[in-house]
């Protein structure tokens, strides 16, 4: 009986080693190969998804950047290379005249040095009607020279005439590269 159970432990323990060496050395390894399989799969599937996600995106961001296009126009050939600032204030004063603004004062400052461009603040004030004021700030929007109104002051006559006083400052540009030639 001792032979017969001596037997069974030894076909135990081989069957438990088989068992043991199958599962370390074949079982687990593949069993790493398939995750790491399994995660590739879903990183290129991730990877698709998102690839059709941009391509579908590709048309509006297009039609984006083609309304940005039209908005800015020829950015650059807004700024002129000279600094031409007695044309501009002429074309303000002209501009203040042609909307019955009275009062004029258009005064420019220092200018202002930003990597190749070359800032002119310019202080205006006027008098004249709301409507008269808009229409001379839509005009301004139409020059041909870049300009940036960086603050505008409306106040109301104290006897409430209907004439409104407005303090503007706007910033002109033109390139640096006018002053280096």
């Amino acid at each position: 009986m001792l032979f017969r159970e001596r037997k069974q432990i030894v076909i135990c323990v081989a069957a438990a080693a088989m068992v043991g060496g199958f599962v370390l050395l074949r079982y687990l390894p593949l069993r790493r190969r398939i995750e790491i399989v399994r995660q590739a799969k879903a990183e290129e599937l991730l990877a698709a998804g998102k690839g059709r996600t941009q391509t579908e995106q590709l048309p509006v961001l297009e039609e984006q950047l083609r309304k940005l296009a039209e908005s800015i126009g020829d950015y650059e050939a807004r700024i002129p290379r000279e600094r031409e600032i007695g044309a501009f204030l002429g074309r303000m004063a002209e501009l203040m005249n042609e909307h019955n603004l009275k009062e004029q004062v258009i005064a420019p400052g220092g200018q202002i040095r930003a990597e190749d461009l070359i800032c002119i603040p310019v202080e205006m004030q006027c008098r004249g009607k709301l409507g008269e004021l808009f229409e001379f700030f839509k005009r301004l929007q139409t020059l041909d020279r870049l300009i940036r109104i960086e603050q505008v002051k409306l106040t109301n006559d104290p006897d409430f005439s209907g004439q409104v006083t407005m303090e503007t400052r706007v910033i002109i540009y033109y390139t640096a590269q006018a002053e280096q030639g």
